[in-house]
């Protein structure tokens, strides 16, 4: 995927962290890589031998992102999958429930472990069971010595899809042959934890040809869209795309702006930013990212969407069409992956849960993408978005409203010279959602403000040593209310720095590369504090800091 030109921590914070992924009490996704078995990393570890250059081997992959807490009671491991990806052929296999464990889990933790070596590039991935995707990830590129990692990550939430057997299917595909030598090895394990069960969906459910049955007693629907722009085109790059008549390589008819839409039988019903993924050769420099990946680049988390306002519609116990697109690719080109689970929940004391949709009203999108030549060509982009919708359901407790707001804005510069051999980008991505629940006592709203920024450049100078300097941050403030009064609230900065270059255009062991990278993740607020930072010099873990 890489672009041929430039370009048990404190339980309450994982808690807190899977807020941070929705605008309601969904458990949402938490991932670590080659993370630490306790909660608390090494308060500072340095290492004092770094070589002048990268050699033939660096550290393992690593990032500063929270464990997954395990809790301390009795669990069952069950095997997924074990394979080693060539090609483009998947892994099926048949998940069986675990014994020993019951039904219902405290909580299930899935673990994926990975290794190789040689030459390949980063891989784009997925783990279905029953049709259901629980994760969606990328590889990162190897060492000729080798490499190997780990992703761990909370899928409590699929739950009901784990009670029974079902099909399982994985791929990450991979190209093999004379020149790219990387064969993938992975396995993918599920623990389960028991214990008390977790407040998970009453159902998990998938598209059928494109639409969606719900049961008839839905109170709270949630639709999760894996959402990843790759596959080596433009798309993949697509905050870098231009409009049609600036002279880049990767154009776009109206320039960078994308915005993923979900839309129930032709209504739009929900509107979100997508997150700017890296993956591990992205800007042109593997050296960024050859231990410390980017931001969710191998845990790429799901985009959610509170379509109870729609519950009552939905549940008439037909099929309801459900589209997913991704505003802004131009007509017919590929490179969007959009896979979708909806999560439900269930009012147990009725068969039938009626209700209606109130209010639908979108604002115009906003899109303006001005390119303005020169010695260094600039286009500057700025767009906006807002919807809100809401809708009531008459359950066993009483008719409740659910009220949906999300605002989405973007703005960028991009500054590039005649070919692209300075190629720089400064944007802002922000995703505000407000979900507020009035009828189940004192109303109570879940305020979520996403904020995502990128700044980088890379430059090729005439004697082909390519830098690149990038700084990508993934931010999210959360604050939940009931009766008018704060109850939790949390703060989120996941922030990544690199500083890469090396010799373009000649054999590996010539390059002569040089890289420093780091990573902080802060994750603090009314349940606690986590505070991580991690640097590497030429491929060496050089320092690892914990401490609040």
């Amino acid at each position: 995927m890489s672009r041929p030109v430039i370009m048990s921590m404190l339980a309450g914070v994982i808690l807190m962290a899977s807020a941070l992924l929705g605008a309601g009490p969904a458990p949402a996704a938490t991932a670590s890589v080659a993370a630490p078995a306790s909660a608390a990393a090494p308060a500072v570890a340095r290492s004092t031998d770094v070589p002048a250059e990268f050699g033939s081997d660096w550290h393992d992959p690593v990032t500063a992102a929270p464990p997954v807490g395990r809790p301390a009671v009795p669990s069952c491991e069950v095997t997924l999958a074990e394979a080693q990806f060539r090609d483009f052929t998947p892994y099926t296999g048949t998940y069986t429930p675990p014994t020993g464990c019951g039904d219902h889990w405290s909580k299930v933790v899935l673990r994926l472990e990975g290794k190789v070596e040689g030459r390949q590039f980063d891989r784009l991935g997925y783990l279905h069971v029953g049709g259901v995707e629980i994760l969606r990830t990328s590889t990162p590129e190897p060492s000729p010595d080798g490499i190997a990692w780990s992703v761990e990550k909370d899928v409590t939430r699929y739950s009901d899809t784990f009670r029974r057997s079902r099909d399982v299917e994985m791929l990450i595909g991979n190209v093999v042959d004379d020149t790219y030598t990387g064969v993938l090895d992975v396995k993918a394990t599920l623990t389960f934890y028991a214990g008390r069960p977790a407040a998970a969906p009453d159902r998990v459910l998938t598209l059928q040809n494109g639409t969606l049955t719900t049961p008839r007693n839905s109170e709270r629907v949630i639709a999760e869209v894996y959402a990843t722009g790759s596959g080596g085109g433009c798309e993949e790059f697509w905050y870098l795309t231009v409009p049609d008549t600036a002279p880049y390589s990767c154009k776009a008819d109206n320039g960078p702006y994308r915005e993923v839409q979900i839309k129930v039988d032709g209504q739009l019903a929900g509107i979100a930013e997508p997150f700017p993924t890296v993956w591990t050769g992205g800007w042109s420099n593997p050296f960024l990212w050859y231990v410390i990946p980017g931001p969710r680049a191998f845990d790429v988390r799901p985009i959610e969407y509170d379509l109870t306002p729609f519950a009552g519609l939905l549940n008439d116990g037909r099929p309801h069409r459900i589209d997913v697109s991704v505003v802004g690719v131009p007509e017919g080109r590929t490179g969007w992956s959009l896979p979708v689970n909806v999560l439900v929940w269930q009012d147990a004391r009725r068969a039938h849960v009626s209700g209606a949709l109130t209010r639908a009203e979108a604002g115009d999108l906003a899109n303006s993408c001005t390119y303005t030549p020169g010695s260094e060509n600039r286009v500057d982009t700025a767009g906006r978005h807002r919807l809100t919708v809401a809708g009531y359901l008459d359950t066993s407790h009483g008719r409740v409203l659910t009220t949906v707001s999300r605002t989405l804005a973007h703005s960028s510069v991009h500054r590039w010279t005649d070919g692209e051999n300075t190629d720089g980008l400064r944007a802002t991505w922000t995703d505000d959602a407000a979900v507020t629940v009035d009828g189940r006592g004192p109303a109570a709203t879940t305020r979520t403000r996403r904020t995502y920024t990128m700044d980088g450049t890379t430059t090729l100078g005439a004697d082909d040593r390519l830098r690149t300097v990038l700084t990508l941050a993934d931010r999210a403030a959360v604050a939940e209310t009931s009766g008018g009064r704060r109850t939790t609230w949390s703060r989120l900065d996941d922030t990544y720095t690199g500083d890469a270059t090396y010799t373009a255009n000649v054999p590996r062991d010539q390059r002569h590369a040089v890289a420093t990278t780091s990573e902080r993740y802060r994750l603090y607020g009314s349940a606690g504090c986590y505070d991580r930072s991690l640097v590497t010099v030429q491929g060496v873990l050089t320092e690892d800091h914990a401490g609040c």
